[in-house]
C-alpha cells in the first residue's frame, strides 16, 4: 500500500523550508521555533518533546544557542526581543539527523510527512552548495589569469602620462 503526502503538508513549499535552514557553528540547523511552526505546535511543547527523549539527541544533533547568536539572529532574522511576550530561554537548533529524530518524537503524520519534506530541503541545499563550491574552485584556479588580464586591459585604456615640464615661476614666500 502506497502512502501519499496530505494535502496540508503538500501546501508548504519546498523554498520555505530552504530559507529557514541557517548556519551556526559551520552547521546548518534550523531553529525550534521554525520547527515548531512546521509542525503545528507551540516551540514549548516541541522543546518539552526532546527534553522527555533527550538520548536520542546528542550534541552533534542539537545545539542550544548562546546569548550572543541569539543577539545576532534577532537583527537578521527577527527572533522576538526579550520582554515583548517573546522567548523565555535560549533557543535550540537541530542538524539534519535531529529532525529526522523529531518524528519518532512527535508521533504524528502531520510530522513524519513534514520530516521528509525537511529532510529533502537539506540534501537540496547539500548539493547546491557542493557544486557552487565546484565553481569557486575553478575561479579561485584561474584568479591569476583573470589578473593578469585585468591589469592588461587597464594598460591599454590607461596609457602612462608624459611628464611635461613646467612652465612658470617658483616663488618662495619668507
Amino acid at each position: 500500500m502506497a502512502t501519499t503526502t496530505s494535502t496540508a503538508v503538500q501546501v508548504i513549499p519546498a523554498e520555505l523550508i530552504e530559507r529557514r535552514i541557517c548556519v551556526i557553528r559551520g552547521q546548518k540547523v534550523m531553529l525550534d521555533s521554525d520547527l515548531a511552526g512546521l509542525y503545528q505546535v507551540q516551540t514549548f511543547r516541541l522543546n518539552e518533546a526532546v527534553k522527555r527523549n533527550i538520548n536520542r539527541f546528542p550534541q552533534d544533533f542539537m545545539l542550544q544557542l548562546t546569548h550572543e547568536e541569539v543577539e545576532s539572529l534577532t537583527s537578521q532574522i527577527a527572533i522576538s526581543k526579550p520582554g515583548r511576550g517573546g522567548r523565555r530561554s535560549l533557543p535550540y537548533a537541530f542538524t539534519e539527523h535531529a529532525v529526522a529524530m523529531l518524528s519518532s518524537v512527535l508521533s504524528s503524520d502531520r510530522a513524519v510527512e513534514l520530516n521528509i519534506l525537511i529532510i529533502r530541503a537539506f540534501v537540496r541545499l547539500r548539493e547546491y552548495l557542493a557544486s557552487h563550491a565546484d565553481l569557486a574552485q575553478k575561479v579561485a584556479e584561474h584568479s591569476a589569469h583573470i589578473d593578469h588580464i585585468y591589469d592588461c586591459l587597464h594598460q591599454l585604456q590607461d596609457p602612462p602620462l608624459e611628464q611635461k615640464q613646467r612652465i612658470g615661476f617658483i616663488a618662495e614666500i619668507p
